[in-house]
């Protein structure tokens, strides 16, 4: 598969739907280098990444259900176990971390974005070593509490939680925008 038909089938697979196995430490090694070659202006870094994989997938996520819990007490059990349940399907969950500083030419957005060009690289490279892939946020995401836990600092936040391994079922196709939509031409 060449580079632009790589982009053309790009499709997230349910996080659900992944499982075992995940890459192999050669394999791992390629997709993270590869993962943060992005641009950055300032060669700034503002990006870090922290692996989660074996039985740390069940501590994380035992440990979120908590925080959840104790910051709404009347929570839906159901909502707690799908806290629990989040990180127990793919073998490889890479929480890809924005780390953004005060700079006189680089702006906090621009900085957010080098960190999402490393979330979408590792999509990318998921699938191009055959693996499938989802980029997953919700509240976890964006908790002080759950990036204290994860060893944040105070100017680092976590832009998503990237799902990798073995695609259990294909992965669904959904209806891309037509480029009518949202292609236009200033003169």
């Amino acid at each position: 598969m060449d580079a632009f038909d790589l982009l053309n089938r790009r499709r997230s697979v349910p996080s659900r739907q992944l499982g075992a196995p995940g890459p192999d430490p050669q394999q791992l090694d390629a997709l993270l280098r590869a993962a943060v070659r992005v641009p950055d202006h300032g060669m700034l870094v503002p990006f870090r990444l922290v692996l989660v994989r074996g039985d740390a997938r069940r501590r994380l996520a035992e440990a979120i259900a908590d925080i959840h819990q104790r910051k709404v007490p009347d929570i839906a059990p159901s909502l707690l176990q799908k806290d629990r349940d989040r990180f127990t399907h793919a073998p490889l969950i890479v929480a890809v971390v924005a780390r953004i500083i005060d700079h006189p030419k680089v702006p906090p957005q621009e900085q957010l974005l080098t960190a999402g060009c490393v979330a979408f690289n590792l999509l990318l490279g998921a699938q191009a070593l055959g693996f499938g892939a989802q980029w997953l946020t919700g509240w976890s995401a964006h908790d002080r509490d759950v990036a204290e836990l994860l060893g944040l600092s105070g100017t680092e936040s976590v832009i998503g939680w990237i799902h990798i391994g073995t695609p259990e079922a294909e992965a669904p196709e959904r209806i891309r925008p037509s480029l009518g939509d949202v292609v236009s031409e200033w003169s």
